[in-house]
């Protein structure tokens, strides 16, 4: 008897996106997603949220432990730094979309009741988890992509992405055969990280009124 392969050895979630339907029908078949290995340790899929009329879509790197617990994206404590980054810089949070590059939280856990320390995802990964992306994409039509951090940026533009180097910048790019317009910027959580939270905070503050300008 042949062994066969389990679909999350294949690396890719395109057998699991559904070939018509908007966000309520890629939402449903996203929550049964084996495209790679991520989905077996996370509590459940962590899909994008907003409506599919939303003039900017902002791009993350993965669920973290409270969004993943949750089910919705950018509920924890850098999804709160976000929302007051964005009504600060004059984009009202309720009319974005938000997603991440990747659906699943990945994390390690040394013990089963220990905190759970998120891992970047590979990208391997991130290219995985891309036709949900693709899709989101193809549905909203945002006039603008704010990209979060380096593992969103690497996800749409490619492994030599560098948020340093363009963050705050309009770039023009074609992304999943669409021409897009993005605004890059570091992700939120590095923010809280940061050893000068006031300075970095304000560095986002900045990046993102960039982007207001750029949907005026």
């Amino acid at each position: 008897m042949v062994a066969t392969k389990a679909p999350e050895d294949a690396y890719t979630a395109e057998p699991f996106v559904p070939g018509r339907g908007g966000l309520t029908a890629l939402r449903r078949a996203a929550a049964e997603c084996r495209g790679c290995p991520l989905h077996r340790d996370a509590t459940q899929t962590v899909f994008g949220a907003g409506s599919a009329d939303a003039r900017v879509m902002l791009v993350g790197e993965q669920p973290g432990d409270q969004e993943d617990r949750q089910g919705k994206p950018f509920v924890g404590p850098a999804g709160q730094l976000l929302d007051r980054a964005l009504a600060e810089a004059g984009i009202d949070p309720s009319e974005a979309y938000v997603t991440n590059a990747v659906k699943h939280f990945k994390f390690s856990q040394a013990e089963p009741r220990k905190r759970r320390i998120h891992k970047a995802p590979t990208l391997r990964e991130t290219t995985a988890c891309g036709p949900w992306l693709a899709a989101e994409l193809a549905v909203v039509e945002p006039e603008l992509i704010v990209v979060l951090g380096a593992t969103a940026g690497k996800a749409l533009l490619g492994s030599s992405f560098r948020v340093t180097q363009v963050r705050g910048t309009v770039l023009e790019e074609e992304i999943h055969g669409r021409a897009e317009r993005l605004v890059p910027t570091v992700h939120p959580s590095s923010v809280l990280r940061s050893d000068d939270r006031e300075a970095a905070y304000r560095g986002l503050v900045s990046d993102l009124k960039v982007a207001a300008d750029a949907l005026s």
